[in-house]
This record gives structure tokens, C-alpha cells and sequence, in this order.
């Protein structure tokens, strides 16, 4: 992450926002887009909407067909090859580890980070009678919903938030869990029966914030982005984010990390799971918002001496 910058940039004559074309995706890259128009009128900002890999096949689990990273490599192309300067994404989607050459220049200010509960028929999960098929592709979801509801059955649910919602609408699920923060973003506040506390279902590393990734090289780009930077989500997703890398999270990986400001601090907690949500490990501390990795790490450290990698191993096979 580079440091926001003490000097006004000199601002580029166009930029172009490399974006998935999903309407939760182009929201967001639309959304910054605004932003740097407000704050650069002279320069035109443009969007260049994109199909990934990620996004074509839907009929997979995400962890099965190499994890959220295709959601982000025909966007990390496009900057390559110079037809984009930056990519908007869902943090929640960034790999730990960036390529070579590439930076998330900024992190945007936090959605509300929590799980959602959709429901056509029942006002929470605790209202589901046994049997039900709650609908989710997340194994960090999974397994905490598996350890609480074990009368409850999981299924996949892959697709655009559009499209998910369909499918419960349908009758394929009694509910489905969604990311509260898309929803809220798409003005579809009005579809969530619940939101699930962090204590019921911890979200995943990075939920609810926008990561602005562009070319390291790119520093007259890294030095306009500087104002859309939000200092306190970006401790918190630095911390979340160096626990999973140093677990060596994915979407193979039932985990969860989330972080919050209080008090001046920074306090995290962090989980490791099972799929079967048969053994969970926990781990919360605090520590300095100056140092964010360090506190991520301990909570790695922590997960790791109550035997997370024996879980971590199994889950990878």
C-alpha cells in the first residue's frame, strides 16, 4: 500500500477504469469513477467493462475451479497491456498475493462488512425448520452455518446477486446468505430479512471494501487514487488479509478475518474451520492501527498453535 501522498497530483487528461460487467461490479467502478470526476473535472474518466473467467462459469464452485482469483486476471491484463490504468474490485476477491508489479493503490471506505439473511418465508436463520436448503458458495459461510444449524441443508449458489436472487425466488432455497454490502450498494436493502452479527457468521477477509488495484509503475495513477483512500478500512483489510496470507487462505479455505477500529486500536478476530463445521479454531487480539500486518500475523500465529494447519491441510488436499 503506498503512503497517501502530501502534494496535489498533477491530473492525467483520461483515465480508464478496467471493471467485471456484473451491475454489482460496475456500480462500484462507477462509483469511483464519479468520485474522480467530482475531484478531477478536467480529466475524463471512462469505464472498460469486462467478461472473466470467473463470471463465465457458474456452474462450479469457485474453490474447484481455481478461486477468485478469475475474477480479477482479464482485469490485471487489461492494466498490463495499458488499455486500462486501474481495476476496481470487491476486496473479498483479491488474491493475498498481488503479481509482480501490480499494487492496490487504494482501499475505498468500508460497506457494512456482515452476512445477510434472504428469505422469502422466514425472518432468520434460527426460523428454519430442519431440512432447509440454504443456498451459499462460501465455505467460510458453510461451515459456520454447518456448527450452528447442523439440522440445515447447505447447497451451492453461484451467479450475479441478481441472479441468486432469482433462484431463491424460485423456490430453489428457503434462503440463501449473500454479502450485506452488495445488496445495500444495488438499493436492494429491502431483500435482507437479517443481518448476521460477526459473532453468529465472521466475514470474510476484505468484505464490504473496494480495492484499487493499477501498475506499480503507474505513479502519477497511485498519486490521484491517494484521495479516494480510507486510512481506517485500510488497516483493518491490511490486517485481515496478512492473517490469510500467512494461512495461506483461498477460496479452498474455510476462514474468516475481521477487523475493526475501536478505542483508537485496532481489535481482530479470526477463525479456521472445517468444512463440516465439526472443528472451528478462534483467535481475537488487539493491537496499533500503524501496524496492522503485525496484528494479522498473531492472529495466524494463534490459530496456527491451536492446530489450524492440520485443518488448513486437509481442506487443501
Amino acid at each position: 500500500m503506498r503512503p497517501a501522498t502530501s502534494t496535489s497530483p498533477t491530473p492525467l487528461a483520461s483515465l480508464v477504469i478496467a471493471s467485471r460487467e456484473s451491475a454489482l461490479a460496475m456500480w462500484q467502478a462507477e462509483h469511483i469513477r464519479d468520485r474522480l470526476s467530482a475531484l478531477y473535472p478536467q480529466t475524463e474518466v471512462s469505464i472498460l467493462g469486462m467478461t472473466t473467467q470467473g463470471d463465465q462459469i457458474l456452474n462450479v464452485s469457485l474453490s474447484k475451479i481455481g478461486g477468485k482469483g478469475l475474477f480479477v486476471k482479464e482485469l490485471e491484463t487489461a492494466l498490463e497491456d495499458g488499455r486500462a490504468d486501474f481495476a476496481v474490485h470487491s476486496l473479498k476477491d483479491v488474491p493475498m498475493n498481488l503479481p509482480e508489479g501490480f499494487v492496490l493503490a487504494a482501499i475505498g471506505e468500508r460497506e457494512d462488512p456482515h452476512d445477510a439473511f434472504i428469505s422469502n418465508d422466514y425472518e432468520n436463520l434460527a426460523a428454519l425448520p430442519a431440512g432447509s436448503v440454504v443456498g451459499t458458495s462460501s465455505l467460510r459461510r458453510e461451515s459456520q452455518l454447518r456448527a450452528r444449524f447442523p439440522h440445515l441443508v447447505i447447497e451451492p449458489l453461484r451467479g450475479n446477486v441478481q441472479t441468486r436472487l432469482r433462484k431463491l425466488d424460485e423456490g430453489q432455497y428457503a434462503a440463501i446468505i449473500l454479502a450485506a454490502a452488495g445488496l445495500k450498494r444495488l438499493g436492494l436493502s429491502k431483500r435482507i430479512r437479517a443481518i448476521i452479527s460477526s459473532e453468529d457468521s465472521l466475514p470474510a477477509v476484505g468484505q464490504g471494501a473496494l480495492g484499487i488495484e493499477c501498475r506499480a509503475d503507474r505513479t502519477e495513477v497511485i498519486a490521484m487514487l491517494q484521495a479516494l483512500h480510507h486510512s481506517d478500512t485500510a488497516a483493518c483489510v491490511t490486517a485481515e488479509r496478512a492473517m490469510s496470507r500467512a494461512l495461506n487462505g483461498s477460496c479452498q479455505v474455510s476462514l474468516g478475518g475481521f477487523a475493526e477500529v475501536q478505542n483508537g486500536q485496532l481489535r481482530m478476530r479470526g477463525f479456521v474451520a472445517s468444512a463440516d463445521g465439526q472443528r472451528i479454531l478462534r483467535a481475537e487480539s488487539t493491537g496499533s492501527l500503524e501496524n496492522p500486518e503485525a496484528l494479522g500475523n498473531l492472529i495466524a500465529d494463534t490459530l496456527r498453535l491451536q492446530g489450524a494447519d492440520e485443518i488448513l491441510a486437509a481442506l487443501n488436499g
